[in-house]
């Protein structure tokens, strides 16, 4: 059904959202907590920016990770 899949997708995002807020994660490792592939993060992360939400790839000594900025937020009006 349409609407359970819309409300999959929410939570799928919250759930990323709220990993990110804690720190740091590589693809494979939001792949692996959230049970789902790495080319369906890069979508989410891709979701999540166009919503608004300032979120980098960073690149360290171990590799790319992705990073929520202390902003979170690009702007707030309108999203949620």
């Amino acid at each position: 059904m349409p609407y359970e899949r819309s409300q999959a997708l929410e939570k799928r995002l919250q759930d990323l959202l709220g990993l990110l807020r804690g720190g740091r994660h590589s693809a494979p490792t939001l792949a692996n907590e959230l049970e789902i592939s790495q080319p369906t993060v890069a979508r989410c992360v891709a979701a999540l920016r166009k919503r608004g939400y300032m979120i980098r790839a960073v690149k360290d000594g171990h590799g790319w990770s992705y990073r929520l900025s202390a902003n979170g937020r690009a702007h707030s009006e309108g999203l949620s």
